[in-house]
C-alpha cells in the first residue's frame, strides 16, 4: 500500500476557539490507483491534502492521526525530510495556479527548477524537458511560452503549467486538487488522457480532489464522498454512482445546472465592440528584446443588449478573458468600444473613474483578486466608500451583510480574512464585492469554475435574480457549456483570438455551424453523458 491514512483530524486555533475541519477520516491508496475525494467547497478536501504534505501553518493548525507513505509516518518527519518528499515522491497540483506561480519569474525558470533540484539535470537538458512537458500538456508554442510570465497566460494555461511542474519529477503519488477546474472541456480530455498515460508509464497513484463528478466517473477507481469534514460514503466509483446510499451523495449527484434563460423582449444595445484587437509582446534575454507577439484578441465584433446575458465560450487561451478586460479598459487594445453611447477608448483614465461603478468584474481567480490584508467587510465596502455610497460605517456594514446573504454566506463572515475561506467561498465573496454596487454591466470571468455543482445552481439562481431585480447586463465568460446554456441569451465562440460563430444561444446549441463549435459541443456533451 502506497498511502494509508488512519483517523486523521485537522483543526485550526482561531481567536473564537478551535475549529475542526477534518474529523477522523481514513482511506488508502495503492500504487497506480486513482482515488477521488469529492465534496462541496469547505468540506475539508483540500485541507486533507495539505495535512498530508504538512503544508499547514504549524503554529495555527493541529493535526493528529497517522499518515503512512511508503511505510513512513509523515507526521513524524521533520521539515528537511518532508522537503525531500515534496515535489519528488509526492507532487501536488494546486487549485489556484496564479498564487502558486511566482509572478517575478518566467514560466521556464519555474518549470526547470524541480528538474534541476530533484532530477539533477543540467540546465540545457532541463529546458528541453520543460518544453516537452508544456507541449505534452497542450500549450501551443511551448518554446515561446517558456519566456512568458504568469500574468501573460490565461487561467487554463497557468493550470497546465502547474500540471507540467508537478509531473516533472515523475512522482509516486500525485495529489491533484481541482486539476481541470480552469480548463475547457476539450483540454480536460487531453489532460485526463495525459495523466492516465503517465500513470500507466511510471505506476503513479493519483489522489484526485474535485467537485467535477463527470471527471471522477471517467478516471477514478475508488471514490470517497466528504461532507462537513467526514467521509459519508465510499466505494468503487461505478457502484457509488449507480447506487448511492447516503442522502448527501444523492443530493450531490442530482445537482447539475439546469434550465434555460427566460424569453426576453428585444432591447437596445448597451455594449458594442467593433474590430477590437489586443496584442501582447513577448520579450526575452537580459535586455528584454522582442522575440515575438501574441494576438490575444484579433478583430472581434459583437453587440450585447441591455438586461441580457451574453455568453463567451472557447478554449483557455482563446482570448475570452482578454476581450472582457478590453471592454472594461483594464488592458490596452485598439478598435472601438461603445458603452451606452460613449466611446470608451476615447476616455482617459480620469474620465473612466466615474464609470467604474457601472462596469464591474468578477475575476476567475478569487484568491489573487482579494487582498489578504483586508477583512471581507473591508473588501466589499471598498467600492461603497470610493463611490460615496452608504454614508456611515454602520450603514455600509448593513449593505455588506445583505450582499453576503445574497451570495449564500453568513453576515458574521464579514469579520474574517480571505485565507479563512475555501475556494468556492472566496468566489462568492468576489461576486458579492461586484454586485454590491448594483452595476449596469458586469463581466463574469469563469465565476462558477471554483464552485461545486450544488453551489453552481445557487449562483445561477442568484445571478438570474439580480439581473431581474436590477436589470443588469452580463458578459458571462466560461468554458462550462452547461452553465452557459442555463444563463445566456446569445453566445459567441472564440478560437485563437477570433469570434468564429455568434448568435442566439438556442440556435447555436441546437444547430452549431462552425467546425470548431461542433468540436467544442461534442467534447462537452460527450463528457456529460459518461
Amino acid at each position: 500500500m502506497l498511502l494509508d491514512i488512519h483517523n486523521l483530524h485537522t483543526g485550526f486555533h482561531m481567536e473564537e476557539g478551535f475549529s475542526e475541519v477534518v474529523r477522523g477520516i481514513s482511506f488508502a491508496i495503492d500504487p497506480g490507483q486513482t482515488v477521488a475525494l469529492v465534496g462541496e467547497s469547505g468540506s475539508g478536501k483540500s485541507v486533507t491534502a495539505l495535512s498530508l504534505l504538512q503544508l499547514l501553518d504549524r503554529s495555527a493548525a493541529s493535526i493528529s492521526g497517522k499518515i503512512f507513505f511508503e511505510n513512513q509516518d509523515l507526521l513524524l518527519l521533520d521539515e528537511p525530510a518532508m522537503r525531500r518528499i515534496r515535489g519528488n515522491r509526492i507532487a501536488m497540483i494546486f487549485q489556484e495556479p496564479m498564487i502558486s506561480l511566482n509572478p517575478v519569474y518566467s514560466i521556464g525558470d519555474q518549470l526547470i527548477e524541480p528538474l534541476m533540484q530533484h532530477q539533477r539535470l543540467p540546465k540545457k537538458e532541463a529546458i528541453e524537458r520543460g518544453i516537452a512537458l508544456l507541449e505534452r500538456t497542450g500549450i501551443s508554442e511551448p518554446d515561446k511560452r517558456m519566456h512568458s510570465f504568469p500574468h501573460q497566460l490565461s487561467g487554463g494555461q497557468r493550470q497546465r503549467v502547474m500540471i507540467s511542474m508537478a509531473l516533472a519529477s515523475r512522482p509516486a503519488l500525485l495529489i491533484a486538487d481541482e486539476p481541470t477546474t480552469a480548463l475547457d472541456v476539450t483540454v480536460q480530455t487531453q489532460i485526463l488522457a495525459l495523466l492516465k498515460d503517465i500513470q500507466e508509464e511510471i505506476g503513479m497513484a493519483i489522489l484526485l480532489i474535485t467537485h467535477d463528478l463527470t471527471m471522477v466517473r471517467k478516471i477514478a477507481d475508488h471514490i470517497h464522498i466528504m461532507h462537513q469534514g467526514k467521509i459519508v460514503e465510499q466505494g468503487e466509483t461505478e457502484q457509488v454512482f449507480r447506487s448511492p446510499t447516503d442522502p448527501y451523495t444523492i443530493h450531490l449527484l442530482d445537482s447539475v445546472p439546469k434550465g434555460e434563460p427566460p424569453p426576453r423582449e428585444q432591447t437596445e444595445a448597451l455594449v458594442s465592440i467593433k474590430d477590437l484587437a489586443c496584442v501582447f509582446t513577448l520579450k526575452a534575454g537580459f535586455f528584454r528584446r522582442k522575440v515575438g507577439e501574441i494576438r490575444a484578441v484579433d478583430g472581434a465584433s459583437l453587440t450585447i443588449r441591455e438586461g441580457s446575458t451574453y455568453g463567451l465560450v472557447g478554449e483557455s487561451g482563446s482570448g475570452k478573458s482578454t476581450l472582457g478586460m478590453c471592454i472594461l479598459r483594464l488592458t490596452g487594445c485598439h478598435g472601438r468600444i461603445d458603452y451606452a453611447g460613449k466611446d470608451l477608448l476615447a476616455y482617459s483614465n480620469r474620465q473612466m473613474r466615474p464609470l467604474r461603478k457601472e462596469l464591474q468584474v468578477v475575476f476567475q481567480d478569487p484568491f489573487s483578486a482579494l487582498s489578504p490584508r483586508l477583512t471581507v467587510e473591508q473588501i466589499i465596502a471598498e467600492g461603497l466608500m470610493v463611490h460615496g455610497i452608504g454614508g456611515s460605517r454602520e450603514k455600509r456594514r448593513e449593505i455588506v451583510e445583505q450582499a453576503l446573504l445574497e451570495v449564500g454566506l453568513e453576515p458574521d463572515m464579514a469579520d474574517r480574512y480571505p485565507h479563512e475561506f475555501s475556494g468556492g467561498q472566496r468566489q462568492r465573496i468576489a461576486i458579492a464585492r461586484a454586485v454590491v454596487l448594483k452595476p449596469r454591466f458586469l463581466v463574469l470571468d469563469e465565476p462558477t469554475s471554483a464552485l461545486d455543482m450544488t453551489i453552481q445552481a445557487q449562483i445561477i439562481d442568484l445571478l438570474r435574480r439580480l439581473q431581474k431585480n436590477y436589470n443588469m447586463t452580463y458578459l458571462f465568460i466560461s468554458h462550462d457549456l452547461k452553465v452557459i446554456r442555463a444563463l445566456a441569451d446569445e453566445i459567441a465562440v472564440m478560437q485563437n483570438g477570433k469570434i468564429v460563430e455568434s448568435g442566439p444561444a438556442g440556435k447555436i446549441f441546437s444547430n452549431p455551424e462552425h467546425p470548431y463549435t461542433k468540436k467544442l459541443f461534442r467534447a462537452a456533451f460527450d463528457l456529460e453523458t459518461l
